[in-house]
């Protein structure tokens, strides 16, 4: 029978693929079938190959970066043809359609693992030659999952696999693909270091979140009640609902003593944080499922990180940061924040993070007391309320 949608994307897929050349679809009205997108005319042009048509394609999605990694090289490896382009798309899953000698690779194959392990290398070398350690851990799906690939390869006697054919299996297109579009693809990253910066960021989280998820695989292989129970240090409010409650992250023990007596122990909470705040800014994944500390918070919170973020699991209504009115204070709390801007941004986002300014100084004059911020503040108060003789 004749099917007008499988012959007008035979003729669109000639036009991209045979870069210049036009092609003007025309097909009787009464042959398209109702809510078919196939148009009764159209000029299939697209002059600079798989780019035009990828960006045709993806028009008004979002992208990592500005522009699209496009290329195409000639008598590659001395002989065949290698043509890509790619977009990594932010808000979408990608897609890959590749091509051997104009046939539809839907399988994929050779010419696709070549393609796969010239972005991923690519990118690694680059984030080492720029410092960002925790590219190592890249794989090539991190790299090509949401990105919008096209590639078309031109070989002699290409050979396929299976009862379809629908998989490239000549083993010479994976070298040939390979050499052809690293090198591109290492001059595009260091020619345009904004989106490469962009790129590598984009590419990174998805790697951490990977493992992360991994990571969290294992540990929910723990029983339940292992799972569910909350760290011990954390001094919990007696509430059973969120409204309301708040939950003071305090430094060390101490500030966890005092902050415990003070509270109001049917709505606010102390979890008090001994050790090291790791910097999660610059550290791995791994790293991070690592640190006690931070999966004590997590574990408080209850309400899961990154992509697998809900708000409505979040057991308090505030999140309150808390330390000292010292330098060292204000490094906890800036360590603090990034945590928070980086692994549970919806709690920014929703109006949950506070920060606590405690005074750095205490003001007293027989029955008077006042607290000052700061040193300027302190001043003040002793100029204004003790009339410049407050202790």
């Amino acid at each position: 029978a004749f099917k007008p949608a499988r012959l007008f994307r035979m003729s669109r897929s000639k036009a991209y693929l045979f870069r210049g050349v036009e092609i003007r679809w025309s097909c009787d009205k009464a042959l398209l079938a109702a809510g078919n997108d196939v148009p009764e005319k159209a000029e299939l042009h697209f002059p600079g190959g798989l780019k035009d048509f990828l960006a045709e394609s993806i028009n008004g999605q979002t992208t990592v970066t500005n522009d699209i990694f496009a290329g195409r090289v000639e008598k590659a490896e001395g002989h065949g043809s290698v043509e890509w382009a790619i977009a990594w798309v932010a808000s979408a899953d990608g897609f890959m359609s590749s091509y051997c000698n104009t046939v539809p690779t839907p399988d994929g194959g050779t010419h696709e693992a070549g393609l796969r392990a010239a972005l991923t290398k690519g990118l690694r070398a680059y984030g080492e030659l720029t410092g960002v350690k925790r590219v190592s851990h890249v794989t090539g799906d991190d790299v090509l999952g949401t990105a919008a690939s096209m590639l078309s390869v031109f070989i002699r006697e290409p050979e396929f696999q299976g009862q379809t054919k629908d998989r490239l299996a000549t083993q010479e297109a994976a070298k040939i693909v390979e050499n052809a579009v690293r090198d591109a693809f290492d001059h595009w990253l260091t020619g345009h270091p904004n989106q490469a910066g962009k790129l590598l960021d984009w590419v990174v989280d998805r790697s951490e979140e990977r493992l992360r998820r991994r990571k969290e695989k294992e540990v929910n292989r723990q029983t339940a009640t292992r799972r569910l129970r909350l760290p011990g240090k954390l001094a919990d409010c007696s509430s059973t609902g969120s409204k309301g409650t708040e939950i003071f992250i305090v430094e060390g023990d101490s500030a966890g003593g005092s902050a415990k007596q003070a509270r109001n122990r049917a709505t606010q909470a102390i979890l008090p944080l001994r050790g090291k705040i790791l910097n999660v800014a610059s550290a791995s994944s791994a790293k991070l499922a690592e640190n006690q500390l931070l999966n004590d918070l997590i574990q408080a919170l209850g309400c899961q990180t990154r992509t697998r973020y809900r708000d409505e699991d979040l057991r308090y209504e505030k999140v309150v940061v808390m330390t000292d009115a010292d330098v060292d204070g204000a490094h906890i709390a800036s360590l603090l924040i990034t945590f928070f801007y980086r692994e549970m941004k919806g709690l920014i986002e929703n109006g949950h993070l506070y920060l606590a300014v405690p005074p750095l100084y205490r003001l007293s004059q027989g029955a008077k007391t006042a607290y000052a911020r700061d040193e300027a503040h302190k001043e003040a108060l002793t100029k204004e309320v003790f009339n410049g003789r407050g202790k």
